[in-house]
C-alpha cells in the first residue's frame, strides 16, 4: 500500500489570510493558495484546482491501464477536468467534476473507446473517492 503525503500551512482569517500548500515530492513547494486565489480568480492555486489536477492524471492512467488490458497503446490520452464548488445549506461542498478526454489510440473503435473511457471515469481510484456528480466528454482523435 502506498501512502502519499501533501500539506498546507495557513496564516490569518478567511479573507485576508494566506497559506501555502507543499507535497512530500517537492513537486509542490509551499505554492501559494487563499480565498482571492479560491472565490476571485487572484494568483496562486486552490484546492478544487488540485483535486482536478489529481482527478485528471488519475483518470489517464486509469484509461492507459484499462487499455492495455483491451491490447491497445494509447498515443495520447489528455485529460481536463472542471471542478464545482457550489454553496449548499450544509456550506461549501464540491457537487460536481466533469471530465473532458481527447485521445488518440490506434486500432480502437468508437464503442471501445467509450466503454473503456467510461470503466476508467467509474474505477480510477480518485472518481471513487468523491460523492459528487463526476461527468464526462471522451473525444478519440484520429490520425
Amino acid at each position: 500500500m502506498a501512502t502519499k503525503k501533501a500539506w498546507a500551512v495557513w496564516q490569518g482569517g478567511i479573507k485576508d489570510g494566506s497559506g501555502t500548500i507543499s507535497t512530500e515530492t517537492g513537486v509542490l513547494r509551499e505554492a501559494p493558495y487563499g480565498f482571492a486565489s479560491r472565490f476571485e480568480g487572484g494568483p496562486g492555486t486552490n484546492p478544487e484546482e488540485l483535486i482536478g489536477a489529481a482527478h485528471a492524471g488519475c483518470f489517464s492512467m486509469a484509461f492507459s491501464l484499462f487499455l492495455g488490458e483491451a491490447g491497445l497503446v494509447p498515443e495520447k490520452i489528455e485529460t481536463h477536468a472542471a471542478v464545482t464548488l457550489s454553496k449548499t445549506a450544509e456550506g461549501f461542498e464540491i457537487t460536481a467534476i466533469h471530465l473532458d478526454v481527447t485521445a488518440r489510440i490506434p486500432g480502437v473503435d468508437p464503442a471501445q473507446f467509450d466503454e473503456i473511457a467510461n470503466k476508467a471515469k467509474t474505477g480510477c481510484p480518485v472518481s471513487r473517492l468523491f460523492k459528487a456528480n463526476i461527468t464526462l466528454d471522451a473525444r478519440l482523435e484520429t490520425a
